[in-house]
């Protein structure tokens, strides 16, 4: 007798297109018209892939956080990143930034000076992590990972290989340490997988490539710019490449899971707290200066201003 299917995929949302930071274009499914939250992400966004001539190559100049992390993950080009407690590094291919935002900063992510003056691809994604009430206002901590410094698993068939951003996977860990059980991985698979996600934890999973991927016990194709919603049921989820006539040789989706924070949220732009007072405090932090500053942000808005004003005459807008 067959074993029942169990039914993992609760739904499918097709992301949305808008545009963030300094103009650039996102691809959006969560926070989306039906998936406010998904304790405990608050958002996804897919930056690209685009392809910039010389001098049309934005970011996000300066701008707040307070109360949750930022993870940007970088596939290629690459981001310059300040903020108001003097950090400053750049994100080349591969690296990832887990950035706890905790009590507050300023920080800017802009275009590095090859890509502004060269042009050139850009492609990645920024998560934005839930914090519980207890570390909402612990001290900004950064984690700026090299490629080299993010293991990889290889399935024995070699037909899968899995990017450990965070969490673990048959033995492999990730470096990165978070304040919540989290589990981020950059799947490849150009066959079969069966992922087993950690007890407690459901999970999103969104197709980033051409190539669609079939997902769950029930097979629910996944196109690209696709956000599956999953109820694992205790269940490993599964993965399979489809043969749907893309160029692409493997399908290439990033698996997002956490253990839920299960707290009340009051969020206003780039304030996420747990009380609209804490929200006002975060607003009028901000404003009174208490959150610093980074040296030459007028220069940043020049350049973000320039290169919009060339790809509006280029017809890019």
């Amino acid at each position: 007798m067959a074993s029942k299917i169990i039914k993992q995929v609760s739904r499918v949302i097709t992301a949305h297109r808008q545009r963030e930071g300094g103009g650039f274009m996102v691809r959006r499914p969560l926070p989306s018209g039906n998936l406010n939250y998904a304790d405990p992400f608050l958002m996804l966004d897919h930056l690209g892939p685009v392809d910039y001539a010389p001098g049309e190559a934005v970011g996000a100049p300066d701008h707040p956080h307070r109360g949750f992390e930022t993870v940007t993950y970088v596939l290629e080009g690459g981001f310059e990143h300040r903020d108001s407690h003097g950090n400053h590094g750049v994100l080349k291919p591969g690296w990832v930034q887990w950035m706890t935002a905790g009590s507050g900063v300023i920080h800017s992510e802009m275009p590095t000076d090859e890509l502004q003056k060269k042009g050139g691809g850009f492609h990645g994604f920024q998560i934005w992590v839930n914090l519980p009430a207890k570390d909402k206002m612990i001290r900004p901590r950064y984690q700026d990972v090299p490629p080299e410094d993010i293991p990889w698993f290889k399935s024995s068939d070699n037909q899968t290989s899995i990017k450990v951003i965070a969490g673990e996977v048959e033995g492999v860990q990730a470096n990165i340490d978070t304040h919540t059980p989290i589990f981020m991985l950059d799947l490849r698979t150009s066959g079969k997988y069966s992922l087993t996600i950690p007890e407690g934890m459901d999970a999103l999973v969104y197709n980033y490539n051409p190539k669609s991927i079939l997902v769950g016990q029930e097979k629910t194709k996944l196109k690209e710019s696709q956000l599956a919603v999953i109820n694992t049921h205790g269940l490993p989820l599964d993965f399979e490449a489809v043969d749907d006539g893309s160029d692409k040789k493997e399908a290439r989706v990033l698996v997002l899971a956490g253990t839920p924070i299960r707290e009340k949220i009051a969020r206003y732009g780039p304030f996420v707290m747990n009380t609209d007072e804490e929200i006002q405090q975060a607003i009028s932090d901000m404003q009174s200066g208490r959150f610093g500053m980074i040296p030459g942000s007028s220069e940043r808005m020049r350049k973000t201003d320039e290169a919009n004003e060339k790809r509006r005459l280029a017809g890019k807008q």
